[in-house]
C-alpha cells in the first residue's frame, strides 16, 4: 500500500474495488461480500456509488487500505498509512493493522512517525540517507538507550526536597497536583533507584516509581545526530 494513492478516480468507489478485489485472486461474488464487510466496518458504506475523485484525502485512504487487505495476505507493506487521516481513524487502521499481525500477516511499515512505531513495530531497521544506522527489537534498543531516568510520585513539602537533594540526584522535570508531586530524576553513574527511594523515604511517602525510557522519538534525533557527526 503505497503512499500515493493507486486508484482511478473516474470510476466509482464499489466497482473499482471489485476489479481490484478480482485482481488478487477473488471471486466476484466473494469480493463483493468481503468488501460490504469492510465498508459497513469502516462507515463507508455510502461512497459504493460515488466516484473516487469525489472523496477525500481520508477516504480514499481507507479504500486503498480496504484493496490492500483484501485477499487476506500473508506479506503486507505499508508506506505511512496514515497519512491524510484524524486521530480517530488512525486509531481505526492501526487496530486492524495490529488485528492483521495476530492473524498472522508479516508486516513492513514504513513511516518517519515514530510514536507509531513505537505503538506497532516489534522490530525496527533506522534508514538515514540510504544507510542501515540502528536496528533491533523495540524494546531492546529503548533499553539499549535509557539514562538512569526515574519518575517518583510522592507526597510532601516541595521545598524539602530542594533543600536537602544529594548531587548523586538530579531534577529533570517536577508535576505538581493537589494531591501529590512527581519528579523525575536522572541518577549519576552508581547511583541505584533503591537509594532515591531511602532518601525520600526519610521526609515524603512514596507512591509510585517507574522508570522512563527514551521515546523513539529521542533515539531517531540521537542516532541521526550521532550518525552525521561520524562522517
Amino acid at each position: 500500500m503505497p503512499e500515493e494513492r493507486g486508484l482511478y478516480k473516474k470510476m466509482k468507489v464499489g466497482e473499482q474495488a471489485i476489479y481490484l478485489a478480482q485482481l488478487k485472486g477473488l471471486r466476484k461474488t466473494d469480493a463483493v461480500r468481503e468488501l460490504k464487510f469492510w465498508f459497513e466496518k469502516f462507515e463507508i458504506e455510502g461512497w459504493w456509488h460515488k466516484k473516487v475523485e469525489e472523496l477525500s484525502k481520508g477516504m480514499q485512504q481507507k479504500i486503498q487500505f480496504i484493496v490492500t487487505i483484501i485477499h487476506k495476505p500473508k506479506l503486507l507493506i505499508f508506506d505511512e498509512p496514515f497519512s491524510g487521516f484524524d486521530p480517530i481513524n488512525v486509531q481505526l487502521l492501526k487496530r486492524e493493522i495490529l488485528n492483521l499481525r495476530e492473524q498472522g500477516s508479516s508486516i513492513i511499515f514504513s513511516t518517519h512517525n515514530m510514536a507509531s512505531v513505537e505503538e506497532i513495530c516489534d522490530n525496527i531497521s533506522l534508514i538515514h540517507q540510504s544507510k542501515t544506522i540502528l536496528e533491533g527489537e523495540v524494546g531492546a534498543i529503548r533499553n539499549r538507550f535509557k539514562a538512569n531516568i526515574y519518575e517518583v510520585e510522592w507526597v510532601g513539602q516541595t521545598e524539602i526536597l530542594s533543600t536537602k537533594l544529594p548531587a548523586e540526584f538530579n531534577i529533570l522535570k517536577q508535576f505538581n497536583t493537589p494531591e501529590s508531586t512527581k519528579t523525575q530524576f536522572q541518577l549519576k553513574a552508581g547511583s541505584k533507584p533503591n537509594d532515591l527511594i531511602k532518601f525520600l523515604l526519610r521526609d515524603f511517602e512514596v507512591i509510585g516509581l517507574k522508570e522512563i525510557l527514551p521515546s523513539m522519538d529521542e533515539i531517531f534525533i540521537q542516532s541521526v545526530n550521532a550518525s552525521n557527526q561520524t562522517k
